[in-house]
């Protein structure tokens, strides 16, 4: 997919209104350019003016505090009949929404923007943006409302992705898709919430009531295992043993100036630096804080302080994609966008695109002019690719039990006895077993009637409601096929051809011929 990095840095030298803005990575050689601008003061005000509507506080600004009676940057907000105070939000939502974007998309910006955008229409994908923040001033500005006027805001996804980056990160190492979601779902210290009804609430909102993947809709499969109040032992031992690639928490934390502190239980806390060595050694893509605070740096006198937030610590640190909110989301809005997120991700689309979708979805049914939609704030590392799970378009095909990691138990033990004179044993080793006539196989049967390659018995793990099942199959691949006989119907021989069937201990099975030696089929110690 094209990508279009832009960075934004304050030209200190130059004022405090001044800032430089640049494309850092372009789809075409010549779209890295630079454009000067100043942030007026109108856009203060307008910013000033949506902190204190939207997040009930305007001590974060740009620029010196100006007069307090600065007219509204969009008229008073009237409660008189046909004009209710919503429509004052909603114009104070897009008003800085067309601020932010015309600010950023201007002169050559704008050029470079419009071009990638042709490109990416051209391989019939949309663009990815990623913005770099270089000025800790910057950060809580809600750049996810940027808005073309007269079109949909850049974050909502119709046409681009859009996600926060930092580009003095440590690298990636060389990452691979995964075959489902593995989450580590923690409730930290939180007095306000039944934490087990609460653990129980978003273990079936992550996996929407079924941990099994789905051939109908494309779904991968979904575990959650989730820890209440850990220490910070347990939680580093948990993410050490299991092959976590999504660490979701939910609790209080606060902000600082390492990352901010989680609050895990009581007496027990971990730094967001802390964790970032955790998560990046362990191996996990994607962390998500349910909190008021992922997404927000920590303050000094109003002033921002840089690199701060737990989300840029954790991507500075190596960990591929961090989702915090920028201010505090209701527990009924963080549901509705956690189970719209975790079912694009099972559906195989990439971070962005999940976000994106779960935001249109906040937006659907919490409108506009409400801050839901605003809050969830991606950030991603500039190498990661924002993909979790294998696309369904990947060339190389898997056996079905190929699922996650943790779950890949050692197949049971099973032999094939011969039931001639000799008694012979033969071990199934691994997960399939290759039958035929010529010594590549893992069983050889020098018989003519057998073929070359005659057929496979493989095991794999099936579902029974969510317990793990090990079943062994028998795969026919011959010329004459192959003849079984059930347990309890000695002599009453069934031929098979081409096909598999499912196999059990104490079913028979002749190979080629029903004249040939007989093999009987054991699950279990001999």
């Amino acid at each position: 997919m094209p990508s279009l990095n832009l960075a934004i840095a304050r030209l200190v030298n130059a004022g405090t209104d001044n800032f430089a803005i640049w494309v850092v990575k372009s789809p075409y050689p010549s779209g890295h350019v630079i454009h000067d601008c100043i942030w007026s003061p109108e856009m203060e005000q307008t910013w000033r003016e949506w902190q204190e509507w939207f997040a009930n506080h305007s001590n974060l600004g740009m620029l010196p505090p100006r007069d307090v009676n600065s007219p509204k940057p969009v008229g008073e907000p009237s409660a008189a009949v046909g004009s209710p105070q919503s429509n004052y939000a909603g114009r104070l939502m897009q008003l800085f929404g067309n601020q932010l974007w015309q600010w950023v998309f201007d002169g050559p910006i704008l050029s470079s923007l419009e071009r990638s955008r042709g490109i990416a229409m051209g391989q019939e994908s949309r663009l990815r943006v990623c913005l770099e923040l270089r000025d800790p001033s910057l950060v809580a500005i809600p750049w996810e409302i940027m808005q073309n006027p007269g079109q949909s805001a850049i974050s909502l996804g119709q046409q681009m992705l859009f996600s926060r980056t930092t580009s003095d990160v440590e690298p990636l190492p060389e990452l691979e898709t995964d075959p489902g979601l593995n989450i580590l779902l923690v409730l930290g210290e939180d007095e306000n919430l039944n934490l087990d009804a609460e653990a129980d609430l978003l273990e079936k909102t992550l996996t929407d009531g079924s941990r099994m993947g789905s051939s109908t809709y494309g779904y991968a499969p979904c575990f959650v295992h989730h820890l209440i109040q850990p220490s910070r032992e347990k939680l580093i031992a948990e993410l050490e043993s299991n092959n976590y690639n999504v660490l979701f928490y939910a609790g209080h934390g606060s902000r600082a100036a390492n990352g901010g502190v989680l609050f895990l239980s009581p007496g027990e806390t971990m730094s967001g630096i802390e964790l970032a060595q955790v998560l990046t050694r362990t191996g996990v893509k994607l962390a998500v804080f349910n909190s008021c605070w992922g997404a927000q740096p920590a303050t000094i006198n109003h002033q921002s302080i840089p690199y701060s937030s737990l989300a840029e610590v954790l991507i500075r640190h190596g960990v591929p994609a961090v989702l915090g909110m920028r201010d505090e989301i209701a527990n009924t809005e963080s549901l509705c966008f956690i189970q719209a997120f975790a079912q694009a991700l099972r559906s195989r689309k990439s971070i962005d695109e999940a976000t994106a979708e779960a935001r249109r979805q906040l937006l659907t049914i919490y409108r506009f002019n409400q801050p839901a939609w605003t809050l969830p704030v991606l950030y991603q590392h500039p190498e990661f690719n924002s993909q979790i799970l294998r696309s369904l378009d990947e060339t190389v095909t898997e056996l079905p039990s190929n699922l996650l990691p943790e779950y890949q138990l050692p197949p049971p033990n099973a032999i094939l006895r011969s039931l001639s004179a000799d008694n012979k044993v033969w071990q199934l080793k691994g997960r399939t077993t290759h039958i035929g006539r010529v010594p590549e196989n893992d069983i050889v049967i020098p018989d003519l009637s057998v073929s070359r390659h005659h057929a496979k018995i493989v095991c794999r793990d099936t579902f029974s409601d969510t317990t793990f099942v090990q079943t062994y199959y028998l795969i026919d691949d011959s010329t004459y096929g192959t003849y079984i006989s059930h347990p309890g119907s000695i002599g009453a021989w069934q031929r098979i051809h081409q096909t598999e069937i499912k196999i059990e201990s104490g079913m028979q099975l002749k190979f080629g011929s029903p004249r040939s030696d007989g093999w009987e089929f054991i699950i279990g110690k001999v």
